[in-house]
């Protein structure tokens, strides 16, 4: 990073645009000549078609250091756009770069601004949401629900963030945000319900067999039924108890894990639903199903205990510890799985911690509030309103 804080010093690629107050809405363009004067050491238009600045590039691949670095350095640099007429917010989007549109989000005033600012083809930050790039479609691995869900997410985040015209607002091509989100995610959306509908089918033939299990324990108790009363031998031991409540807690985490696999299998399968319904459904299911196979294993360690009372405790303890074994290998395996269905729910508790009144005081903003030289507050100016050194 002092490598990087020493160029980010020297550099002033961000100046290289000049401004555009057409009536379009994008904040500047690139122009024919120089923001600075030749013989001041200004820096060279960028003309290369595909050429970026360091912030735009930094924002491109997540590099939150440095893209904070450069706007503590360089307020203004926020605004700055690409050939494309793409802000550092329409490029964080595209690459789905949360952490770089937090930094900005920060930033309250330039926020306002540039969620209202289109590029050179009409699209806003909400028509970013649904273009998708296929070097990093390539690069992700994760299961295609899991991906539309974080795409539903974040169009619904930019929605609450844009003002109510964007929503309807036509690119070049006609779209909508939500027609262009839709059509971008329309192959992904059937992947996503093969994906639903082979995780929901397969867990639900697993949770039947657990429930199948639990039912014919509850009938073939350890030790047998007394001939005389019909009574089992052993129901005054406490193990036996043990047995029959975990008995029955799998039965009913498993019946109640195959309803939910079997909501998900009749479901008609809207976009809207993969963003809450059909994954928090599949992770209540899957959790029942863990469940209902610990209970299952506590209930078979309960009938050792029962059939070889009079052998020694280790050996009671080994055997019943044993039992655990394909439980624990299950949820090792699927615990990643898990993990991935639990993310975006962990994401909305923070969001809804965030947006509870705070205790603190007031704190300024990070670096992107102070002059990098002498440490006091800075003055925010918009970059339209910086006017180059006339020339003589």
């Amino acid at each position: 990073m002092v490598l990087a804080k020493f160029l980010i010093e020297k550099d002033t690629s961000w100046e290289a645009t000049a401004s555009a107050l057409g009536p379009g809405p994008k904040t500047h363009i690139y122009s024919g000549g120089s923001a600075v004067p030749e013989g001041r050491g200004g820096p060279k238009l960028l003309n290369s078609e595909k050429a970026k600045t360091p912030l735009l590039l930094a924002a491109k691949y997540g590099c939150v250091e440095i893209v904070e670095e450069i706007l503590g350095m360089y307020p203004q640099a926020v605004e700055h756009v690409d050939d494309e007429g793409h802000n550092i917010l329409h490029v964080a989007i595209q690459y789905r770069q949360e952490q770089i549109f937090h930094v900005v989000e920060k930033m309250k005033f330039p926020m306002k601004r540039l969620t209202r600012k289109i590029d050179n083809k009409g699209n806003s930050i909400l028509h970013m949401a649904g273009i998708d790039k296929q070097d990093q479609k390539a690069t992700d691995m994760r299961s295609p629900g899991l991906r539309l869900q974080e795409n539903l997410l974040l169009f619904e985040r930019l929605k609450k963030a844009s003002k109510t015209e964007f929503i309807m607002h036509l690119n070049s091509e006609g779209l909508t945000a939500e027609k262009l989100f839709a059509e971008s995610n329309a192959e992904l959306r059937r992947d996503a319900k093969d994906w639903i509908n082979r995780t929901a089918e397969n867990c639900s033939i697993v949770a039947v067999l657990v429930a199948t299990i639990a039912f014919a324990a509850a009938y073939t108790v350890p030790g047998g039924p007394n001939q005389t009363t019909g009574y089992p031998l052993l129901l005054h031991r406490p193990a036996f108890l043990i047995f029959v409540i975990t008995d029955m807690l799998s039965l009913t985490f498993a019946l109640t894990s195959v309803i939910a696999f079997l909501s998900i299998l009749t479901s008609p399968f809207r976009l809207e639903d993969f963003k809450h319904n059909l994954p928090r459904t599949l992770m209540i299911g899957f959790t029942l199903l863990i469940i209902s196979v610990f209970m299952m294993m506590f209930a078979f360690a309960a009938t050792i205990f029962l059939m070889i009372h009079n052998k020694q405790q280790w050996v009671k303890i080994s055997l019943s510890s044993l039992a655990f074994l394909p439980a624990t290998f299950f949820m090792f395996l699927y615990l990643r799985f898990y993990v991935s269905l639990m993310e975006p729910f962990k994401h909305s508790v923070k969001m809804l911690g965030s947006a509870l009144p705070q205790c603190n005081s007031v704190r300024p903003h990070c670096s992107t509030n102070l002059d990098y030289e002498s440490g006091q507050p800075l003055t925010w100016t918009p970059l339209f309103l910086l006017t180059a050194p006339s020339t003589q």
